[in-house]
């Protein structure tokens, strides 16, 4: 008899809904969504003459139940610059971020980042990339 209960047991156990508790359950970790998101965070400009300026605008979106907000832009070189259209986001609210890139100096294949920084907890830094392929003004490379 003691052997039937016991594999009563382990049975009940073995399958769902047997023998759970929440002190034995594990605990489901809740889904953690960005407060930001972007689409996309690279821009191609493709081939561009070298002494151009290329321009592209990113949007950013608060995604979050809470404002938020944009502390600042920088760049990895001075040869992008960029700027936020609106600095406070209510949830659900969008913005540009223009980004202006001077070819002048460069040749091959350049990436540059552009860093937003805001007081989203999550992540505080949004990191965008443009890239172009700057060849020789005329043409040549």
């Amino acid at each position: 008899m003691r052997r039937f209960f016991a594999f009563l047991f382990v049975f009940l156990c073995v399958f769902p809904g047997g023998c759970t508790s929440k002190t034995t359950k594990p605990q489901q970790k809740a889904a953690v969504l960005k407060q930001v998101s972007a689409d996309p965070f690279t821009w191609d400009f493709g081939k561009a003459e070298e002494k151009t300026v290329l321009a592209h605008e990113f949007i950013l979106k608060n995604n979050g139940k809470k404002p938020l907000n944009i502390t600042g832009t920088h760049s990895s070189c001075g040869c992008a610059v960029s700027e936020a259209k609106k600095k406070a986001l209510q949830p659900g609210e969008s913005t540009t971020i223009e980004v202006k890139f001077n070819t002048k100096g460069y040749y091959g294949q350049v990436s540059q980042f552009i860093y937003v920084n805001t007081d989203d907890p999550v992540d505080p830094v949004i990191k965008f990339t443009v890239k172009a392929e700057v060849t020789a003004a005329g043409g040549g490379k």
